[in-house]
């Protein structure tokens, strides 16, 4: 699976690129009008942070003629760009026109596999399936996954699955598991993809035992988190777990 942020912010992008686990990056109109930049300019600083990765970058025409004009010009800002257009009929016939020039289109606001099965067909080279969205009005957003899933297997389409709108880390985990080709995320929400108590738990107690020995072991060396070593002295004493 690969992993893309949902956010226009460059230093959440930096901190996720400098990990090396980041394929891509999407933007929508609302993200970038946080940044208070030049879209131009915001777009392509995030092109140049992901290098290599996909970078989504969305129309805000309506109409079939707008979205081509905007498409064709986000498409010649940078090679890695993936035009976003919406899943409308206008959305529909501007992508089977930029399928035919070599654009690669990203189809989202997806709500339902009749869309998504159109979107596959016109050519898109991604479909979004927005799920926290789904899940917001009691219904299911990752039943809606699997279904798009299935339908893309028994018919081989090229296009990818890009699982949108996840809003904790077990929307994440699904997604993998039901095969969703991308999942693409608010940084808060990768940032939670790290976190377990038991391992913050073991690596004070590691750090407490080193801190104990390291004088018997003849090494004098500084705790890399001396705060960790701190909060482990102030917990009440336990097994090391090993």
């Amino acid at each position: 699976m690969k992993f893309f942020l949902d956010t226009a912010n460059l230093e959440e992008i930096r901190q996720a690129a400098a990990l090396g686990v980041l394929d891509g990056v999407t933007t929508n109109p609302t993200l970038a009008a946080k940044e208070g930049k030049p879209f131009r300019e915001l777009i392509l600083e995030i092109c140049d942070v992901v290098k290599n990765g996909v970078v989504n970058a969305e129309v805000v025409s309506v109409d079939t003629q707008g979205m081509l004009r905007e498409a064709r010009e986000l498409a010649s800002w940078h090679p890695n760009i993936v035009v976003k257009v919406p899943m409308t009929r206008d959305g529909i016939r501007a992508l089977n026109v930029l399928h035919g020039e070599g654009i690669h289109v990203n189809v989202t606001l997806v709500f339902s596999p009749s869309q998504a099965l159109l979107a596959a067909k016109a050519g898109a080279y991604f479909v979004s399936p927005f799920l926290g969205r789904l899940d917001d009005i009691s219904e299911d957003g990752l039943g809606l996954l699997r279904e798009i899933v299935e339908i893309y297997r028994n018919y081989q389409f090229s296009t990818q699955v890009l699982a949108a709108s996840l809003r904790h880390p077990l929307h994440v985990v699904a997604a993998a598991k039901i095969g969703a080709h991308i999942a693409t995320m608010p940084f808060k929400v990768f940032e939670q993809l790290f976190k377990h108590p038991l391992t913050d738990r073991g690596l004070e107690a590691f750090l407490k035992d080193w801190e104990k020995a390291r004088e018997v072991l003849g090494e004098i060396v500084e705790p890399a988190r001396p705060e960790l070593v701190e909060r482990a002295e102030a917990r009440p004493a336990r097994g090391t777990g090993r």
